[in-house]
């Protein structure tokens, strides 16, 4: 017969609201628990090998123990499942070790090449709380779900939204009363390209380069936008070329004309491509020109080259988001906004300038 909280309580002559305390330790409450009370109830428990139903201490702790992740892009298409693989692996190791499952949200409809999650069947309350994952996330749908307090963390950084001076109704639901970051701060993990940016960027100059230059839009996502930062702290007046819809070759020519003998490139498959344009040109790569990937590829890139650069802590942010976001559903106290260090890649494709 299986044992329920009642025979515990008889067992160990305390009143079932005792045990309940005990058993999920609420910090507050149990605290008035004399310390024999609380021994007598746990060796009870210990020689009858009471185990709490999952289901009733969940019902108790109003939570589902299931986390939402929710994706703006498609992250399963060969273009990018590369790249965003990494992130899944650590949100799901993670949640495995915590005893949580995880519910990814198809069903958000796509309105200009990107979902929302705000629709007509939105189903984020059927989590305790979500991960949200996406190079783009609109500044319209963070500021809404902060202000709505629900329990959320981005996987990467993001810019704290304008929230209005108007109240949000309160939420029917326990986990989303629980401050999501409030009063404007967007919980996220992210990666610190402004520090490994300037950082590669100082070292250019230490090999000697000084003409150089930034290729990437340098805005619209903020880690675009961080990148650029970073570069600007070290060179100042460094070129930056926005690539836009021109071919990759248009922006070679402008760098040549230009003098640049050192490019930083957003993304590693640009990188890539900009420097095959190089040597169709003749150039010597890094000798003409030297070639910095600011990050992993977003799309498969035929060269195994060997680029200088930084690795994303990709696995790692997925990691620590869904620990964070344990510890604002749980009321643990946690830095809302991380950032994690970069991995610098030595590489071969940066150094000194042909003739120093």
């Amino acid at each position: 017969m299986r044992l329920t909280q009642r025979d515990i309580a008889r067992l160990a002559r305390v009143s079932q609201t005792t045990v309940s305390l005990v058993l999920n330790n609420r910090t507050e409450a149990s605290a008035r628990i004399p310390a024999e009370t609380r021994d007598r109830v746990l060796k009870v428990i210990r020689e009858t090998g009471y185990v709490a139903d999952p289901l009733a201490r969940r019902l108790l702790q109003q939570r589902n123990q299931i986390l939402g992740v929710f994706t703006y892009e498609s992250v399963f298409p060969s273009a990018s499942a590369d790249f965003y693989h990494p992130f899944l692996s650590g949100i799901e190791e993670s949640a495995e070790e915590r005893g949580l499952d995880l519910l990814l949200f198809t069903s958000a409809p796509v309105t200009d090449g990107r979902r929302r999650v705000f629709h007509a069947n939105n189903r984020l309350r059927l989590a305790d709380g979500s991960l949200l994952l996406g190079r783009h996330i609109p500044t319209e749908e963070l500021t809404r779900l902060v202000a709505e307090k629900y329990p959320f963390v981005s996987v990467g950084r993001r810019d704290n939204p304008e929230l209005e001076s108007a109240t949000p109704a309160p939420s029917s639901s326990a986990p989303a009363a629980r401050a999501a970051g409030g009063g404007g701060v967007v919980p996220y993990v992210g990666a610190d390209y402004v520090s490994a940016t300037a950082t590669l960027t100082e070292r250019a100059f230490e090999l000697g380069h000084q003409r150089v230059a930034f290729v990437g839009p340098g805005e619209g996502a903020e880690s675009s936008a961080d990148r650029l930062r970073g570069f600007r702290q070290i060179a100042a007046r460094g070129l930056h070329l926005p690539p836009g819809e021109r071919p990759l070759a248009d922006v070679l020519e402008e760098l040549l004309s230009k003098n640049v003998t050192a490019v930083f490139v957003e993304d590693l498959a640009d990188a890539d491509a900009l420097a095959d344009a190089a040597r169709q040109r003749g150039l010597s790569v890094p000798g003409d020109l030297s070639v910095v990937a600011l990050g992993d590829a977003s799309r498969p890139i035929p060269s195994d080259a060997d680029y200088s650069g930084f690795h994303i802590p990709r696995k790692e942010m997925g990691r620590q988001a869904v620990g964070l976001l344990e510890s604002i559903l749980s009321g643990e106290p946690a830095d809302p906004q991380q950032l994690l260090p970069c991995q610098l890649v030595e590489g071969s494709t940066l150094a000194a300038p042909r003739g120093l």
